[in-house]
């Protein structure tokens, strides 16, 4: 009986490496792209490309292993959901109250620690981020929130409470 339901394993995994799910890469130029529209200072640039982008852009570097599934429609996933919650590649699309809130939360990632992901940080260690390199992003999301906010015309608003 175990036999049987290790060759149908077997099968069914073999099988699944033939279904991938679509690709995160785009041949053209965003032009909602933050880096187009506002000014993104050189070594911001490089801290976004480096730690950001593949889960929160329209291009992502892929590793050898999204070659393997079903792997690859967990990644897919994850990708999908960085995009969902903030994608600097149509950054320039969103209203600007919208921007500005990203904004804070990149400000707040940096303060907490919890961008980028752990589970992405396993894999890709380059894209860990010193202090400094953290006091630089967020440096720069809190000056462009606020020119934003300036510009715009936002109200203030209340600080959030959490519930207990």
């Amino acid at each position: 009986m175990i036999k049987k339901i290790m060759i149908v394993l077997l099968i069914a995994l073999i099988g699944i490496q033939f279904f991938h799910p679509k690709k995160n890469i785009s041949a053209a130029a965003a032009p909602n792209d933050i880096a187009t529209n506002f000014t993104v200072p050189e070594n911001v640039q490089g801290i976004l490309k480096k730690s950001c982008y593949d889960c929160h852009s329209n291009n992502t570097v892929y590793p050898w292993y999204n070659n393997i599934q079903p792997v690859a429609w967990w990644l897919a996933n994850h990708i999908n959901e960085g995009k969902e919650e903030l994608n600097f590649s149509e950054f320039a699309g969103y209203a600007p109250k919208k921007q500005y809130h990203k904004l804070e939360g990149i400000v707040k990632s940096q303060k907490e620690g919890w961008m980028p992901l752990d589970s992405y940080l396993w894999i890709h260690k380059d894209a860990i981020l010193n202090q400094e390199q953290k006091n630089a992003l967020s440096g720069w999301a809190d000056s462009l929130a606020r020119a934003i906010k300036t510009k715009n015309n936002l109200p203030d608003e209340p600080e959030r409470q959490r519930p207990d």
